[in-house]
């Protein structure tokens, strides 16, 4: 055989193992939907509610009773791409980057699930609600931060200039969107139509190579509006019942076009929510009525829907006990995908590889945990966390424990037989067994949370801004009642001179 018999020979094989490793890595689709909890599913028992969609994936998948997301929006998404908990990453406040400024989410200084699929030869795409950059400012932090392709609403952005920021507050209706050819408005359009087509498109031009999409969905969030599916409603849960019907719509969409292009049983596909329903809604599940429990840490604000279904890798019509939460994302995907996660960066994550495989019944986790919600606070020094050490909640499949900021236990319940998280067992001699294992977690746990970890650039004239001094607004620092008092009292004595 001459030599360039042998070359091509080598170079036929080489394409055979390239391949074969593409087509033994699944497709990763991961759908995060905005503001809503289980009592809006009637695959988890939600009552006047139609979900065929969502209730067809759980058939052909497993669904998850013991999933934790964080209590609000921006934990929940920074400890999915991060695989890190709040603590570590420093977002265990809400912050609303376009719209304050100054604090963002620097891909210098966080790890990356787009990045870490990337490594792996993974086309990645993001569609939705991302609002942890301005796109003003940093135009290609999604390249940044791993995924080639994006389209996304660009969040509420701050300004001086009349009128923008009403108009880029729009998600849905006339919705302002940043793609690769910059932000603008889509007249007459319904966004969530946008993100879904733009989905559909990236699907059918990656189906011959492994791909991942992160697809942050905008509904149901608020404000509530009309679909086009259901162009008539005008009452509050008219709105929201027409918008959770519309997103079970949009699921439904994707599932047919893994069919169509004979992919799906090569795609995994999670959907799940970033915390529970906004509190001023509520609705009967298994006829218990359960308000919205959206910025809490009790189960209806940190217990989301959580189903995985792929017919060709996953096991179909299967209900799990297991224990899983957000941070696991990062370590299982990247164990699915063969690589290793981003080096230089501590994670908190645990992989469910074999539990979503069907391979064992439980996860490695002995607890999940939930903390995290309203506005960060900014300082002098920029954005920080509202508290030293966030309360927060710590729960194996029976049992959680309640932590206060102090670092003292407050409460521990029986979630299976107390849903309404009232009875309080913590100095019930029954239970001690119990509660000293989950006490025993806290002494684990840093004593202090991280700050959002991001490089300073220069500031904008619309930017938030604040004199406040840093570290001295925390609840639990040592002069975080003495330290502003003693200011004020300056300030006043100053004045009486």
């Amino acid at each position: 055989m001459n030599i360039q018999s042998t070359l091509g020979c080598l170079m036929a094989w080489l394409v055979l193992v390239a391949s074969s490793m593409a087509s033994d890595k699944p497709n990763i689709i991961f759908i995060l939907i905005d503001d809503l909890g289980k009592e809006w599913l009637s695959c988890y028992g939600g009552e006047g509610i139609k979900t065929p969609a969502i209730d067809e994936l759980a058939k052909e998948g497993i669904r998850f009773n013991n999933a934790y997301s964080m209590p609000q929006c921006t934990p929940s998404r920074a400890c999915f791409l991060t695989g890190q908990y709040p603590f570590r990453n420093g977002w265990a406040n809400h912050w609303d980057a376009p719209r304050w400024g100054v604090g963002y989410f620097d891909w210098e200084k966080n790890p990356s699930i787009g990045r870490t699929l990337k490594s792996a030869g993974y086309a990645t795409a993001a569609a939705g609600k991302w609002q942890l950059n301005d796109f003003r400012v940093h135009p290609d932090a999604m390249v940044k931060h791993g995924f080639d392709e994006y389209c996304m609403w660009t969040g509420a952005e701050g300004s001086k200039v009349p009128g923008h920021t009403h108009k880029s507050a729009q998600r849905y209706w006339d919705p302002y969107i940043h793609t690769k050819e910059g932000s603008k408005t889509y007249p007459g359009k319904f966004g969530p139509d946008i993100y879904n087509d733009f989905i559909l498109n990236f699907i059918t031009e990656n189906k011959d190579k492994p791909f991942f999409i992160y697809y942050p969905m905008a509904l149901t969030h608020g404000p509530l509006v009309h679909t086009p599916l259901a162009p008539d409603a005008k009452s509050k849960l008219e709105k929201h019942v027409a918008m959770v019907e519309y997103t079970d719509f949009l699921l439904g969409k994707i599932v047919k076009k893994l069919d169509e292009l004979q992919i799906r049983k090569n795609t995994l596909v999670i959907w799940t929510c970033d915390n529970g329903t906004s509190g001023s809604i509520s609705n009967k599940r298994e006829s218990r009525l359960v308000k919205g429990g959206k910025a809490k840490t009790t189960e209806n604000g940190v217990n989301t829907p959580f189903i995985v279904s792929c017919p060709g890798l996953v096991p179909q019509g299967k209900v799990s006990d297991a224990l899983v939460d957000f941070t696991d994302m990062h370590k299982t995907f990247a164990d699915l995908a063969g690589v290793k996660q981003e080096p230089g960066y501590a994670y908190d994550g645990y992989s469910m590889m074999d539990v979503f495989l069907g391979k064992k019944e439980n996860s490695a986790r002995p607890w999940i945990l939930g903390m995290g919600c309203h506005p960060a606070k900014l300082t002098d020094q920029g954005v920080e966390t509202t508290h030293l050490f966030r309360d927060r909640v710590i729960r194996e499949k029976r049992f959680k424990l309640f932590v206060g900021p102090d670092r003292k236990p407050v409460k521990v319940v029986d979630v299976i037989n107390d849903p309404d998280e009232q009875i309080n067992l913590l100095n019930n001699p029954e239970y001690k067994e119990v509660c000293d294992r989950l006490i025993a977690v806290i002494p684990t746990l840093p004593k202090v949370d991280n700050d959002p970890q991001y490089r300073p650039i220069p500031s904008e004239d619309w930017e938030a801004k604040s004199k406040a001094k840093s570290q001295l607004h925390k609840k639990g620092h040592p002069d975080y009642v003495s330290g502003p008092k003693k200011e004020r009292n300056r300030k006043k004595n100053k004045a009486n001179n």
